[in-house]
């Protein structure tokens, strides 16, 4: 470090405090950084991400439930999983899903979430 208190880098130095770096102490210390990249949906697959995951919490949780609720949860989980990792979704998966919703749609302990969820992946395929 620099006499003006300037590193030089990225890292930074101070008494109580390390930012922007990692640091080891010790005859067997050993410094680990772990960097995370944050994916930012538009506001339509935000909006549907919400839906689904609550969707998903509606479900009834295995084993009891049929092998449609199986498919359905995977298929959400896929959508989940995507929107998570890209910020958007494919449109054959939002369309094979809207399909799978609109079979389901009546039965009565989650028709509100799924309707949410048709109606979020409306707002993004039209």
């Amino acid at each position: 470090m620099s006499g003006d208190g300037e590193s030089g880098g990225g890292a930074h130095v101070q008494i109580g405090s390390i930012t922007g770096g990692s640091q080891a102490f010790g005859a067997h210390g050993k410094a680990e950084s772990t960097n995370y990249s944050v994916v930012t949906a538009d506001p339509h697959h935000q909006h549907l991400l919400t839906q689904v995951r609550a969707l998903r919490g509606h479900l009834p949780q295995a084993p009891e439930r049929t092998p449609d609720e199986a498919a359905l949860d995977a298929e959400l989980d896929e959508v989940e999983r995507e929107i998570g990792r890209s910020g958007r979704s494919d449109a054959g998966l939002l369309a094979r899903l809207r399909g799978r919703l609109e079979r389901y749609g009546a039965a009565a302990a989650t028709a509100a979430s799924v309707t949410a969820v048709i109606q979020a992946i409306a707002q993004i395929t039209g």
